[in-house]
């Protein structure tokens, strides 16, 4: 598809050959002919690297017969709509930072690198709505960076001339970065970008990039991706990361041809024999690819013929929150082995994603960036720095959305607020369990700690007496909203996991007790235990009413929940919703239902349901 350009603010003594001359000195030979009018020109250009080029090099910067030209896409109004061109973006700017300046304009669709030959970045982006993208234009043309200028046009949105417009969850091709939904959007599936960032040998890099670039255009252009290499930062390191987005399948190839370049040149230098592929993945995704036991890595391993380490937990801190994994072999099996990691990284990153969305479905008015419940400051500091002096990796942000990439895993400006009503606006009062040994580790120098804490949530929390001197648990009674329960419940698990009150391979699971009035249990329960088996399939926690329990005064018993935060999470919002439920039929049938109230509550224990794996890992946000 030829790239129109519209040359602006031309002399009248200008002619079709003044600029036939211009475009000739500069290098910039055109598609076609000059299509001359008064006062301005178009030209076509064969692709949009070669378009990019003659924008950059003589858009107000080049005087023909005493004017200066202006020089950009040339596009109707009719095809002026969701795409935009973002252009001299600073190559050492961070794709989390320029997503969050996208964002503040309004949903992403997605974003696409440009490959070009400019020292700065170029990239095309895709807005939700037409308004959007002119906010966009409006806000961010000229936004100043350090001593970079955005210089951003209107690109042609075919899709608008289109009479049949494929659905937007279809936009884009596998080149795009995929953007995610923003809170309150569509909920359609999109993919989610998850790339891989591996380690390379410093001596390598050169290789992989190629004479004036041209290796790593290859790989872009056969495997539709983008390859980001960290070349330029911490100049005497040993090794230097490269991030790769595409696909999983075009993932895999580019990290397969990368592979296959460093071998070559080990081998032509005779620096090693075997060189090892190494990949870094963010601490809270690591047990899950390990598996029980070491099960999942010991199959890795058989599956593909290679030996896979994993450096220690004593290399992370909370400015690296990444762990190598070193995988050795032949080419061919470590490119086999990376697709079957990425597979349970990739999966386990979905998974964590889906959790945290169900979460802030559960609680009408949560926002979720707001509550700061990273007891170590997780939430507020820039992103982490990536190993060995590489810059800053994505910090594992579950609480983020995918409004820009990893948006995920991207800061929290990322993830905007819900709308704010109250749909509970009861105060609830949850019994946690906590070891008997953590009690001052949440309490604190002279209560300073609890006190912070019921302040931060809005809560009251108290910690009532032991009911003997032996006792293994101390129970915390929190009460409020199920906002301040939110943060109050995330800072105690945090403040465990951070005071080492757990193995650190180990999941942070406690005992929470709810009371659910008598006339409910049945319901939590379900024909069979039916709902109750639902609610462990969707929530992953166990969830028990225990057998012969007589109601308290106020016609209430004990429902007792099992399992990580977000389980303990989602299975208390679950049960307060079939509690309102139950409650909104009392007010419409009071009769029938209150004839149904039972003295004696039978057992059901999620025991009895099939096991599924836990989301492991989602405590290692806390550390």
């Amino acid at each position: 598809m030829m790239n129109k350009l519209y040359i602006g603010n031309l002399s009248p003594a200008v002619t079709a050959d003044d600029l036939r001359q211009l475009f000739g000195d500069r290098k910039l030979p055109l598609a076609g002919q000059v299509l001359l009018k008064s006062g301005y020109a178009f030209v076509d250009y064969p692709d949009q690297n070669w378009a990019i080029r003659a924008i950059e090099t003589l858009s107000g910067k080049v005087e023909l017969h005493g004017k200066i030209m202006e020089v950009d896409y040339s596009v109707s109004k009719k095809l002026r709509s969701r795409k935009i061109q973002i252009r001299n973006i600073p190559p050492h700017l961070q794709w989390e930072v320029l997503d969050g300046l996208l964002a503040q304009c309004g949903t992403v669709e997605n974003v696409e690198q440009v490959n070009t030959d400019t020292e700065t970045a170029v990239v095309n982006v895709t807005y939700a709505t037409r308004e959007e993208a002119k906010t966009a234009i409006e806000k961010l043309s000229g936004h100043q960076f350090e001593n970079y200028s955005f210089k951003i046009s209107y690109i042609p949105d075919e899709e608008v001339s289109s009479p049949s417009p494929p659905q937007r969850a279809q936009r884009g091709d596998h080149s795009s970065r995929e953007q995610g939904h923003a809170p309150g959007g569509s909920s359609q599936a999109r993919q989610i970008d998850f790339p891989l960032r591996i380690l390379v040998p410093t001596q390598f890099v050169g290789a992989i990039i190629g004479k004036e670039g041209l290796t790593i255009k290859n790989i872009t252009k056969q495997t539709q991706s983008r390859v980001d290499i960290h070349r330029k930062e911490n100049s005497g390191a040993a090794e230097k990361p490269v991030t790769i987005h595409a696909t999983p399948e075009g993932t895999s190839e580019a990290c397969r041809m990368i592979l296959e370049i460093m071998q070559k040149e080990a081998d032509e230098t005779k620096l090693a024999e075997e060189i090892p592929l190494k990949i870094l993945a963010h601490n809270g995704l690591v047990g899950r690819l390990i598996g029980k036991e070491g099960r999942n890595l010991k199959k890795i391993e058989h599956e593909t013929g290679t030996k896979i380490t994993i450096s220690s937990l004593q290399d992370l801190s909370i400015y690296n929150p990444e762990r190598t994994i070193t995988v050795k072999g032949t080419v061919e099996a470590c490119a086999n082995a990376e697709i079957e990691i990425m597979k349970k990284l990739r999966e386990a990153f979905e998974n964590d994603m889906l959790a945290v969305n169900q979460q802030a479905n559960l609680i009408p008015g949560l926002n979720l960036s707001a509550l700061g419940i990273f007891s170590t400051g997780l939430s507020v500091l820039p992103p982490p720095a990536g190993p060995r002096g590489a810059p800053p990796a994505p910090p594992y942000h579950p609480f983020a959305t995918h409004s820009g990439y990893f948006s995920s895993l991207y800061p929290p400006h990322q993830f905007g607020p819900f709308p704010h009503h109250h749909s509970y606006p009861e105060q609830e009062i949850v019994n946690l369990f906590i070891p008997t040994q953590a009690v001052g580790a949440i309490i604190g120098k002279k209560g300073a700690h609890i006190k912070q804490l019921a302040r931060f949530a809005g809560a009251s929390i108290k910690i009532a007496p032991a009911e003997g001197p032996d006792v293994s648990e101390r129970m915390v009674i929190i009460t409020g909203p199920p906002e301040a329960q939110f943060k109050a419940q995330g800072r105690i698990f945090g403040k465990l996991k951070e005071e080492n009150f757990f193995n650190p391979k180990e999941e942070v699971k406690l005992e929470a007790h709810i009371r659910v009035p008598s006339s409910t249990a049945g319901r939590v329960i379900g024909k069979g235990g039916k709902t109750v088996n639902e609610l462990q399939n969707l929530t992953s926690a166990e969830v028990i009413v225990p057998r012969d329990q007589t109601p308290d005064e106020n016609e209430e018993v004990i429902v007792r929940i099992i399992g990580h935060f977000f389980a303990s999470q989602t299975a208390q919002r679950k049960i307060r919703e079939i509690v309102q439920q139950v409650k909104q039929q009392e007010q419409k049938y009071p009769q029938g239902v209150a004839s149904q109230r039972s003295k004696k509550m039978h057992i059901c224990h999620l025991q009895d349901a099939p096991p599924l794996p836990l989301p492991t890992g989602w405590m290692q946000m806390w550390r």
